[in-house]
């Protein structure tokens, strides 16, 4: 059976899963989160974080806070023997469930310019690049692309 076969279950994160996550967020990126930060994170009330579990393994997870009337994805990252199985994109539609149940008009995130496949993920999943800020990453001074993916009509948007 390949693992898109097998069922991605999402989940909220928990404490426990902490260890699972920070081995994902070291295999990750560069500038990985260090472990208080997303201790942090997880115990907050406007931030929403969850967890790809397959096989009882955490295999990935993202993150997002609800700023006023938007969302702002954090982080996603996926397990790299995971990857390219539908992780990232299961996780990614969890993020946009939540931003509707919690009526937020659209979700916003940070990508680094040479990042292709991230750009893919969101742009599959209706994101739009709508902006870029210029050296955004520290570590090496990458432009990153601003997406956004409106869950109203952008003319409804004052």
């Amino acid at each position: 059976m390949s693992y898109t076969e097998e069922k991605i279950e999402i989940r909220e994160m928990r404490y426990e899963d902490l260890d699972e996550v920070m081995y994902i967020e070291h295999a990750s990126f560069d500038m990985p989160w260090t472990r208080k930060a997303l201790e942090e994170e997880l115990f907050s009330l406007i931030k929403y974080y969850y967890v790809a579990v397959l096989n009882g393994r955490v295999v990935g997870y993202a993150g997002m806070w609800h700023v006023v009337t938007e969302g702002h994805i954090t982080n996603i990252a996926v397990d790299p023997k995971y990857r390219n199985r539908g992780v990232g994109n299961a996780l990614v539609s969890r993020l946009l469930q939540t931003a509707e149940e919690k009526d937020m008009l659209g979700v916003t995130l940070e990508v680094r310019v040479g990042n292709e496949t991230a750009k893919n993920l969101y742009q599959k999943n209706g994101f739009v690049v709508t902006g870029r800020r210029k050296e955004y990453y520290e570590n090496n001074k990458e432009d990153a692309y601003i997406m956004w993916h409106y869950l109203i009509p952008v003319e409804c948007i004052e």
